[in-house]
């Protein structure tokens, strides 16, 4: 079995998502594109192959690294997640079984400034991150890519917890990146702004906070809430046509 991962500057959560695959991958492969930290050193370290391949988006970088892989089943992580002792047995039971389907759903547990989120919209989300590997590729799209596989699917009980974000300076700035990714795609599809686009804000904060019970989570539930409230309204406020730049740069 492979696992591989894209990384840029990862040296703070390299090391610990590659020692909680605890001998479960036969081949790990690392693409680097760029990092000016101790990533790379971190990752042969670790064992992992690194190759090189310079960033353009999240979708074709991941089909990158998907197709440097040689093993029959294919693991897909992100620098800051971590396997738990309980996926990671799970994943070699299934690997090792004759047949069945052609690829596994996680559940992942969003750790969100240190504290574990149960409510709000980030206790639920289930990613497909196993999977053989010839009847797998990502769609290919910018941001927010993801694993597709043809055939049958099925979901594991194990959990990944997803260490996201320790500061919020640090969510601040992936939510710049990433919704200026977002708005570039919308506005070669024709998507323009609309003054009741400002309303989403306000929704969204209701419906994680209140409907969604995210306020149940203390300080950390209410920052998350806010700032995916602020994101929900920031891809489509970059459409605005006297956005400096008009939504063009990173």
């Amino acid at each position: 079995m492979s696992a591989f991962l894209i990384v840029h500057n990862e040296e703070r959560h390299l090391g610990e998502c590659l020692a909680s695959l605890g001998g479960l991958a036969d081949e790990i492969v690392v693409l680097d594109d760029g990092s000016t930290d101790a990533t790379v050193a971190i990752a042969r370290a670790a064992g992992a192959r690194v190759e090189h391949r310079p960033f353009d988006d999240f979708g074709r970088q991941k089909q990158a690294a998907l197709e440097l892989t040689r093993g029959e089943w294919v693991l897909s992580l992100d620098a800051d997640e971590r396997l738990t002792p309980a996926l990671t047995e799970e994943i070699r039971t299934v690997v090792a079984r004759d047949g069945g389907p052609n690829g596994y759903w996680v559940r992942r547990e969003l750790i969100y400034l240190g504290r574990p989120l149960r409510h709000g919209g980030a206790e639920s989300d289930w990613v497909l991150r196993l999977a053989r590997r010839g009847a797998a590729r990502f769609a290919p799209l910018p941001v927010h890519e993801h694993l597709e596989v043809d055939g049958r699917s099925a979901r594991l009980r194990g959990t990944l917890h997803h260490h996201k974000y320790l500061t919020i300076s640090e969510h601040l700035a992936t939510i710049d990146r990433y919704t200026t990714m977002i708005a570039e795609r919308k506005r070669a599809r024709g998507a323009t702004f609309r003054g009741w686009h400002v309303l989403r804000i306000g929704w969204e904060l209701f419906v994680r906070l209140v409907l969604r019970l995210g306020v149940l989570d203390g300080r950390a539930g209410v920052l998350h809430a806010a700032m995916a409230s602020f994101y929900a309204f920031l891809k489509y406020a970059k459409l605005w046509p006297d956005e400096p730049g008009g939504g063009q740069g990173r």
